[in-house]
C-alpha cells in the first residue's frame, strides 16, 4: 500500500520548485504582471527571476510579452490556461497529500 509520501515524488517539479511556485501563485492573482512587480513580490534577483520565467515559458505555463510604454521597455508575464490549470492541480494535490498524511499510520516504526 503506497504511503502519502510517495505521492510527493509525483508532483510537477516545474511548478513545485519554490521560486516558480511563488511566481505562478502571484500571477494567479492578477491578469498580468510586469517584471518589476514580480521582482518585488518574490524577492528574487533579476537573473534568477529571468531564468525561472524562461523555464516556465518553455513549459507553456507563462507567456512573456515585451512591449514599450512610450519609450520605456516593459516586460509583462501572463499565466497561460495550462499554467492556471497546472497550478490549481498542484494545490489540489498538496491539499490531498496534507489530508492523507493526517490519517496515515505507519505499520511499524523503529
Amino acid at each position: 500500500m503506497p504511503t502519502p509520501f510517495e505521492d510527493l515524488t509525483a508532483l510537477n517539479r516545474l511548478i513545485h520548485e519554490p521560486a516558480r511556485l511563488a511566481i505562478l501563485t502571484a500571477l494567479s492573482a492578477c491578469d498580468k504582471a510586469d517584471f518589476v512587480f514580480l521582482l518585488n513580490v518574490t524577492g528574487l534577483t533579476k537573473g534568477n527571476l529571468s531564468s525561472h520565467l524562461s523555464r516556465l515559458e518553455r513549459g507553456g505555463l507563462v507567456l512573456i510579452q515585451k512591449e514599450f510604454e512610450g519609450r520605456q521597455p516593459i516586460t509583462y508575464v501572463l499565466l497561460t490556461r495550462e499554467g492556471r490549470e497546472g497550478l490549481e492541480d498542484h494545490w489540489t494535490r498538496l491539499d490531498a497529500l496534507k489530508r492523507a498524511t493526517k490519517v496515515w499510520k505507519p505499520l511499524r516504526t523503529t
